[in-house]
């Protein structure tokens, strides 16, 4: 869908247009049968009174065998119980018909929903809340559903019980037709003067909702830091608050529903005692027959009470377009793969990067990378090294596509990344990003997510040079332990080491490491390094770390400072040169020998006690 394009409730039928004509025919033909209802039990009422005169009844009775009073009920009420029967036998099949073509129209709309989402870009999701956006993917997605499962044949219902009734009406008796919908204009125009004050309503019901739902996630998510630092009585008073503007703007609606119903109600059944005065009036003038007055009455039934129910329609129609103004604020959204290129691509890249005078800033904010220039050959490894906020992770950001950069050149294999598509690109990189996010799934699921065809083999061995594969093997159930949700069953070190076999058995072509053996020890991380060494030549790859030992072994190491690059060299040659890498080489040293010195010194107390 093209993101300019506004999608309306009608847009949305496209596909169900004929089950919902097929639902609404079988709803005409069930009220054509119970239209038959009250003319059978008017000649039944007339024909008693009048008995010995003719009449259609009457005839009917005489002709099976049954003349008189009795026939005439026993034939009136056979007719009434078949035509009820065949109203309720299409009204099924309205019902059935209207619910599969809204299911099929919601289940197409969640799934574009969730397909839009995946391809939104980054920016999109930095400045949304998740919890407003499951909001949107479930209430306002069940509100249209409501909607278009039983309000759709509503509208069809009335406009058929006003057009058929009507001529029955004036056949029946011209005045008495006019007096029976004397106020149906009002009704219609105080339905329509609600649905404008309650689609406001809704709209502010709606995002308190959103608000709530984005709290309740964020806390349900961040629960140990919540518990961590004693936070709960704060945040149970911070979701009561949410709360209670929800409710009451919930209230405001429903005051508001309430007021509409109750005056509605009143217009309703004025309407019906207008019919009957007028109807007592007449009957006094010998102008009405009772049957002909009971038949007005329960016509009368069948229509105002619908047209009444307009109200609630568009109540529904308010919501449900509210609701879908929300999800066009997620369709209407421009997809970052919608000017993908489209020529031919390489199917693998050797995974050189040239970089050359780079620039990057996250929207109108200041510069978060200036002028970053470097190239990185086939096998070799780029380390990356600076203060926090110095533009590192920006810079794995944008080798990922999550970003793109707005000046200056970044290429892949001598073609600029902008011409590869974001699927060519991510296909090509095995990333362990800052934070390891892994899916409440077993742990082989959890791995197999970088390449589901690996072998079990393929997977233990990644998992080895990971330095995960004995913890795993320690587990009651192995690789079929199931991890929390985010992997919080785990600790921060094994979700780093599983993150990192899941990139290793990807086996890419261009691997990234940002601060990726942070929550690992220092024997650990030199088991993993040296791992990654002997399959050094195999990839490009890109660490991000603060250790500097874990990157000693770098071909080039990079020292960013607020975005720009302001060392680069190998570890002896930095070393050696005065700057931050020296300064933070020399720091690191001293602390490094001070806790070896500490733990040194209480293994020979311990020793000698």
């Amino acid at each position: 869908m093209h993101p300019k394009e506004r999608t309306t409730l009608w847009d949305l039928t496209r596909g169900q247009r004929l089950r919902y004509a097929a639902a609404i025919a079988a709803m005409a033909v069930g009220i054509l049968c119970l239209f038959g209802v009250p003319l059978a039990s008017q000649a039944a009422i007339d024909g008693i009174r009048a008995e010995g005169e003719p009449g259609w009844l009457a005839a009917a009775a005489r002709r099976v065998g049954a003349p008189g009073s009795g026939g005439m009920l026993w034939i009136a009420a056979a007719l009434v119980l078949g035509l009820t029967a065949l109203a309720g036998a299409f009204h099924y099949l309205r019902g059935r018909w209207a619910a599969q073509a809204s299911e099929a129209i919601v289940g197409g709309v969640r799934d574009r929903l969730y397909a839009h989402l995946h391809h939104l870009p980054c920016a999109f999701h930095d400045r949304s809340e998740t919890g407003d956006l499951v909001q949107r993917c479930t209430s306002d997605v069940e509100t249209i559903r409501l909607f278009l499962s039983t309000q759709v044949v509503e509208i069809g219902r009335a406009a058929i019980l006003i057009l058929g009734v009507l001529p029955v009406l004036l056949r029946l008796h011209t005045s008495m037709a006019l007096v029976s919908l004397a106020l149906f204009p009002i009704i219609i125009a105080f339905a329509l003067v609600f649905f404008r004050k309650v689609r406001a309503r809704f709209l502010l019901m709606d995002r308190a909702e959103g608000a709530m739902t984005a709290v309740l996630q964020e806390n349900l998510t961040g629960i140990r830091v919540v518990r961590a630092f004693a936070r709960q009585d704060f945040e149970c008073g911070k979701f009561a608050g949410k709360n209670a503007l929800f409710r009451d703007h919930n209230y405001r609606l429903i005051r508001l529903l309430g007021g509409y119903w109750a005056l509605s109600d009143l217009l309703c059944l004025a309407q019906v005692g207008l019919v009957l005065i007028y109807g007592a009036w007449l009957l006094q003038r010998d102008a009405l027959s009772v049957g002909t007055l009971f038949a007005f009455l329960t016509y009368e039934g069948l229509v105002i009470w619908p047209v009444r129910h307009l109200g609630r329609v568009l109540t529904d129609a308010g919501k449900a377009a509210v609701s879908l103004g929300r999800l066009q604020g997620i369709l209407g959204e421009a997809e970052e793969d919608l000017a993908e290129p489209r020529e031919e691509e390489p199917r693998a890249l050797t995974g050189e990067i040239v970089a050359r005078g780079l620039g990057f800033a996250f929207g109108e904010g200041e510069a978060v990378l200036e002028d970053v220039s470097f190239r990185v050959s086939p096998g070799q490894t780029l380390a990356l090294v600076g203060p926090p906020g110095s533009g590192k992770s920006s810079l794995v950001h944008l080798l990922l596509r999550l970003y793109d950069h707005q000046r200056g050149s970044l290429r892949l294999d001598g073609r600029e990344i902008s011409t590869l598509s974001r699927k060519l690109v991510r296909s090509q990189i095995g990333a362990v990003l800052q934070e390891p996010f892994l899916y409440s799934k077993t742990l082989e699921e959890n791995l197999r997510i970088g390449r589901s065809s690996a072998s079990r083999e393929e997977i233990e061995e990644s998992a080895g040079d990971a330095c995960i594969h004995g913890s795993i093997a320690a587990f009651e159930r192995g690789y079929d332990t199931l991890v929390g949700e985010r992997g919080v069953t785990l600790s921060g070190g094994q979700r780093q080491r599983v993150a990192l076999a899941r990139a290793l058995l990807k086996d890419p072509p261009i691997l990234i490491l940002d601060d990726a053996l942070s929550a690992v020890d220092t024997r650990t991380e030199a088991e993993i390094l040296e791992a990654l060494r002997v399959r050094r030549g195999r990839r490009t790859t890109i660490v991000i770390a603060h250790r500097l030992s874990s990157i000693a072994h770098a071909d080039e190491i990079l020292v960013l400072e607020q975005g720009r690059v302001v060392q680069s060299g190998s570890h002896a040659e930095l070393a050696r040169r005065e700057g931050p890498y020296q300064r933070l080489w020399r720091i690191q040293g001293v602390l490094d020998e001070e806790i070896a010195s500490d733990l040194h010194g209480a293994g020979a107390r311990g020793g000698e006690a």
